[in-house]
């Protein structure tokens, strides 16, 4: 099938290229010639392990290209998908910024020939699909189409393998034609079974506000747990794991830390607030969950303030990890930005590092941090070692030679990666979360 991707941010550009692994044939659009150039020039513009190799080898065997030029995409296309970013409203409010989904929706009309299927990728409010349907019909009177709602469920780090082996697939339709193009598109993953859940347009929109808040509220259950165990003397790590055990409950998102962060559950838990409110409903747990997120990275510079004598002025702190999560460089909503901001506020001198996230660290934290190649150099001379991100090269740290490179032998282990009585056995005041 011909597939148009309008967006080459991370859904759209992850998106698209799967797609064209499938076998379709699919252009990327972006206006922004600048990125287009890039990508045609083999440049991605962010980090998520194995998309280069799959960019480049679909590029080389012609299913997956890149344009500025709508005209050129629109109307040979059988499904065009809407990527375009839907961040929070610039008024502050929690709302989801709607402007790039109908300004692609204006875009788009004009060129639709023939039956086509405008599909929104994008995350978006109940109700959006409908307006983009009305504002095509206005640009477009004679345009033959249907619009549908696909909510994407990709975890940066791991946005292939989701994509290629998802859990579900997700399709909000109205009509059969919808249906049968969507299911022909997504055809390939049949063959291991994975389960279409096939509904209506708003429980689909729906559907990616509900799981994100749902997976943001345990880890803020696991959060609140680990303040509990930490006042009692109990260890959150064994808790997690033998609640974990349950089968009504899992293991996954029970990792206690300094609370979440990304470009997905801080925006969809307030979004799905406002969606409740505009409609006279209320979902208390959700709001709590987005208390408990804020209060933990509050909780945190706390931590490491108490850890290093009560005060961070004069002190340096060696900061390993910078981004939400690792494997990715994505630092929106990280909790390390309003941690190490907190610190640097009071005095406290930075020295990071982080694997991929550095370049784009710089663009959301204070200036004055001091980037660093490595994380001995960022401990060397430190007052304190803050391990803020779980990347696999800070799991095996030479222990000896961080000890031997701080100024004092703080350990503030924000991820519980290591083990407690090995670090204190080791001469470290070792500092966890949910750990007494």
């Amino acid at each position: 099938m011909n597939i148009a991707m309008i967006g080459t941010g991370y859904v759209g550009l992850v998106t698209g290229t799967c797609f064209s692994e499938f076998g379709h044939s699919v252009t990327c659009v972006d206006k922004v010639e600048e990125k287009i150039a890039k990508l045609k020039a083999g440049e991605i513009p962010i980090y998520e392990p194995g998309l280069k190799v799959m960019v480049d080898k679909n590029v080389k065997e012609g299913r997956l290209n890149f344009t500025t030029d709508l005209s050129e995409t629109v109307p040979a296309a059988d499904a065009v998908f809407i990527a375009v970013g839907t961040p929070a409203s610039r008024r502050g409010d929690g709302y989801a910024d709607l402007t790039y989904i109908y300004e692609a929706a204006r875009e788009i009309a004009p060129f639709i020939e023939g039956y086509t299927v405008v599909v929104d990728k994008s995350t978006v409010p109940v109700g959006t699909a409908r307006q983009v349907a009305r504002i095509i019909r206005e640009v477009n009177p004679a345009a033959d189409f249907d619009v549908a709602s696909n909510p994407e469920f990709l975890r940066e780090g791991a946005a292939i393998s989701d994509f290629m082996r998802p859990d579900r697939v997700v399709l909000g339709v109205e009509t059969e034609n919808a249906e049968k193009v969507l299911r022909d598109i997504y055809k390939p993953l049949y063959l291991i079974e994975t389960p279409i859940v096939c509904t209506t347009i708003e429980t689909a929109e729906l559907t990616k506000y509900a799981a994100n808040a749902f997976l943001a509220m345990k880890i803020s259950f696991i959060n609140e747990m680990a303040n509990v165990c930490e006042a009692v003397g109990a260890d959150v790590t064994a808790l997690a794991k033998a609640v974990g055990m349950d089968g009504r409950i899992g293991p996954k998102f029970l990792h206690p830390g300094p609370g979440y962060g990304g470009s997905c559950f801080p925006k969809d838990t307030m979004a799905l607030m406002r969606i409740a409110q505009e409609y006279g409903e209320s979902v208390r747990l959700v709001e709590a969950a987005v208390e408990v997120n804020a209060a933990q990275k509050a909780r945190m510079v706390k931590k490491i303030r108490d850890a290093i004598g009560g005060s961070e002025a004069g002190k340096t702190l060696a900061f390993l990890g910078l981004t939400f999560k690792p494997e990715t460089d994505d630092m929106r909503e990280a909790p390390s930005v309003s941690i190490i901001t907190a610190l640097m506020e009071k005095g406290a001198a930075v020295r990071a590092h982080d694997p991929k996230g550095m370049e784009e660290a710089r663009k959301y934290l204070p200036e004055g941090i001091e980037y660093v190649g490595n994380s001995y150099e960022a401990c060397n001379g430190s007052d304190a070692v803050v391990l803020m991100t779980e990347w696999n090269q800070y799991r095996a740290l030479d222990l000896d030679k961080i000890r031997s490179l701080l100024k004092a032998p703080v350990f503030i282990d924000l991820r519980n990666v290591y083990d407690p009585e090995t670090m204190k056995s080791m001469g470290f005041k070792y500092i966890g979360v949910g750990r007494s």
